[in-house]
């Protein structure tokens, strides 16, 4: 029987106002002629519209995983709201007449079975894929045009080194802007934003403030031209070299991961579930982007992994927005970008279930009982100055306590403790909600933090996301 929870038709949802919408159309008695096929994996019915026709939408469930959502609307959104309606009503229970599949579905799924059929052929290797040419003359026409960007922009941060951050002014943040533009045009993306970012850096109001992240900025520039530098003259040595699949590098240089590749290179793993822990979407003037960020844990293991959505401005109204998801997901291929603590992973589909109190229970086993042991690994990966500078742990908490001054401090079972406080990078603050929650919820429980170093101060400071305890979880970011 088909299970449809109102959590995951949101997460198929485009955005929160489709998802509305969606609603909306159910609460209005606009969804008529409502049929579920005999196999329960398909909703088809009609939309009353503004016009003299209604509109005609189904959602195949044929891959329960990877839902496909079909209507003659013209709307740009996938699903639109007459699908995410469709859903919606079946969830909420509304009467559903079982029906034969329509001729134009089954022609449709015939098409896609073929499709699939091909691509299991190809994995397997009865039908191998073309040999992907590699354009060598252009390859190393595109490794010249970025070491030699990489040369400018190391020009470029020496001499703001040697005249010093204090004597930047708005002509600096126009020369860094466009500069920037130039090592997007040399296919350095990533040396493109935070160039950017640095020049945000500068630009604020109180600009002593941001001095310390400033100088993180030039320090995490200087690395990326070091080692991308060692990189390329490699590549560009050996043409055939494949890309670095243990570190960020690649990302930096501007190279987009395809599914394939990280297939190829064994960075896949079959039949996972992962429970989201936290989630948060933030604006990035850097990258010009919106970006959608969660937390998820692996369940059976201690693993934290991240998804990032970026979403550019001039196209947000055309993309899926995410969103928090309360139940567990089942992942048939969990994809794993390089990376550290929390490589960032991919999934095609998902097959939702309900979250039960074992998987809470087994979050909170895969939780570090020990704040040093934590901190000594996020230490670690800061070592590397290309690497995630905010790392996300679950630490186990005897309590949260409340200090003097107002401030909070999580200790573990042994007795030590970590103080808590909002990190810079990201812009929504968590700590001080720490005094609106249940005193109860905080003994006994497990933590999700983002840790930050401070410069200015010389030590780790982390920001709480997500408590834990029992059945219960308070999210503080959403």
């Amino acid at each position: 029987m088909l299970q449809l929870t109102a959590s995951y038709i949101d997460s198929l949802a485009p955005n929160a106002s489709a998802a509305k919408n969606g609603r909306g159309l159910v609460q209005k008695d606009k969804l008529i002629k409502l049929y579920v096929s005999e196999e329960e994996d398909l909703l088809f019915g009609e939309c009353l519209g503004s016009g003299k026709s209604n509109y005609v939408c189904s959602v195949d469930f044929i891959a329960p995983d990877n839902p496909v959502a079909r209507c003659n609307c013209p709307s740009r959104q996938f699903p639109c709201k007459h699908a995410l309606g469709l859903m919606y009503a079946y969830a909420d229970g509304l009467d559903f007449k079982k029906s034969a599949v329509p001729e134009d579905i089954v022609s449709k799924r015939d098409k896609a079975e073929k499709r699939e059929e091909s691509k299991a052929k190809r994995e397997s290797g009865e039908l191998p894929d073309k040999p992907k040419k590699v354009n060598k003359s252009a390859l190393k026409k595109k490794i010249a045009r970025q070491l030699e960007a990489l040369d400018e922009l190391e020009k470029l941060v020496l001499s703001l080194v040697r005249g010093g951050l204090g004597t930047t002014d708005t002509q600096t943040v126009k020369s860094l802007n466009k500069h920037a533009k130039s090592l997007g045009s040399s296919y350095l993306t990533g040396a493109e934003n935070e160039l950017r970012r640095l020049a945000l850096l500068l630009e604020g109001q109180d600009r002593e403030s941001s001095y310390t992240y400033a100088a993180e900025q030039l320090t995490l520039l200087h690395a990326f031209i070091k080692k991308g530098r060692i990189y390329l003259q490699a590549k560009q040595e050996d043409p055939d070299l494949k890309p670095d699949t243990e570190s960020t590098i690649e990302e930096w240089l501007g190279h987009a991961w395809q599914l394939a590749e990280l297939k190829e290179a064994g960075r896949v793993t079959e039949n996972v579930e992962l429970l989201q822990l936290a989630f948060y979407s933030c604006r990035d003037e850097a990258r010009r982007e919106f970006v959608d960020t969660g937390f998820w844990l692996e369940l059976g293991s201690d693993r934290i992994h991240r998804t990032v959505q970026y979403r550019p401005f001039k196209a947000v109204k055309f993309m899926k927005e995410e969103d928090s998801f309360f139940d567990v997901a089942k992942i048939a291929e969990l994809y794993r970008y390089p990376g550290g603590i929390n490589a960032r992973v991919r999934f095609e589909g998902i097959l939702p279930r309900k979250t039960e109190s074992a998987d809470l229970e087994a979050a909170c086993a895969a939780a570090w009982p020990s704040i040093p042991e934590a901190v000594k690994v996020v230490k670690n990966q800061l070592k590397d100055p290309l690497a995630d500078r905010s790392p996300v742990v679950l630490l186990k908490a005897s309590r949260i306590a409340s200090t003097e001054n107002g401030d909070f401090v999580l200790m573990d079972p042994a007795g030590n403790s970590l103080r808590l406080g909002d990190v810079f990078r990201l812009a929504q603050g968590s700590t001080q909600l720490l005094s609106l929650v249940d005193s109860s919820l905080m003994v006994d429980c497990c933590v999700l933090v983002m840790f930050e170093h401070r410069m200015d101060a010389g030590r780790l400071i982390a920001q709480p996301l997500t408590i834990l305890q029992g059945g219960r979880v308070a999210r503080l970011l959403y």
